[in-house]
């Protein structure tokens, strides 16, 4: 689990150096938007919705916007027929890669994917190739600058999460996918502020490179999260504890 707390802590750090905000806020309306669409416009009713709500609450996006992202959903508002997709493959030195994706045009997606996969050094695969070394987890992330292992721990594993581990920086918490909320509003009501709440696919082994790989790897990641179909892109890259981004 370290190596996903490392990496979240890096891309949370980039989002902000990058102010990806917009974009951020297009890939959380479009997750509204199809949860809203496949299971209903009540959020307490739909857990998905509830989900991606928390999310663009966490990214401080408008009430407004929300409500009509989930109107569209619902067909009170037109709006676009999204289709998920997710693509399967591998990064450079072997990592394993999936690509969440909700696109109005599949054939456009699967070529953009396909193409930056193989710039980036990596090779698309064929459906299910690497999706059994993940496991689908809810993981809330806290700034271990303002808060304390200890301060998290008891209420988080008394409220049902199965792990708390600090490493680089921040602390995370993972629950199953059934108890996420549940343990996210028992850590909310003991006034702790989290950076980052989302249910997400975390590898069961990781891989560790050296430097360049390292590098080549997260550069593939940032390459295909800035694509607007994109919603998400898992691996299983263990970010080593001597990592420099900058190092040639």
């Amino acid at each position: 689990m370290s190596g996903h707390s490392k990496w979240a802590t890096i891309k949370h750090k980039k989002g902000a150096a990058d102010a990806k905000r917009g974009q951020a806020f297009t890939k959380i309306i479009k997750e509204m938007t199809i949860a809203a669409r496949m299971g209903g416009g009540d959020a307490e009713a739909n857990p998905r919705l509830r989900t991606a709500v928390l999310k663009a609450r966490a990214a401080n996006m408008p009430k407004d916007n929300i409500e009509r992202a989930i109107k569209k959903g619902t067909g009170e508002l037109e709006g676009v027929d999204y289709v998920e997709m997710t693509y399967e493959g591998y990064a450079p030195g072997g990592v394993a890669i999936m690509i969440d994706c909700l696109t109005d045009n599949k054939n456009r997606t699967a070529a953009d994917v396909r193409s930056m996969l193989s710039k980036g050094g990596g090779n698309l695969g064929e459906s299910g190739c690497v999706s059994y070394l993940f496991n689908r987890k809810g993981v809330i992330e806290y700034d271990g600058e303002k808060y304390s292992e200890d301060q998290i721990l008891e209420t988080a594993l008394d409220a049902g999460a199965e792990d708390v581990v600090a490493d680089a920086g921040s602390i995370e918490v993972t629950t199953a996918p059934d108890d996420f909320e549940k343990v996210l509003n028992a850590l909310e009501q003991a006034g702790l502020k989290h950076e980052s709440a989302e249910i997400t696919m975390i590898a069961d082994t990781n891989i560790t490179l050296d430097n360049e790989g390292t590098r080549k790897v997260l550069r593939l990641v940032d390459n295909l999260e800035d694509h607007d179909d994109v919603q998400e892109v898992h691996t299983n890259l263990e970010i080593p504890d001597d990592y420099d981004p900058d190092a040639e």
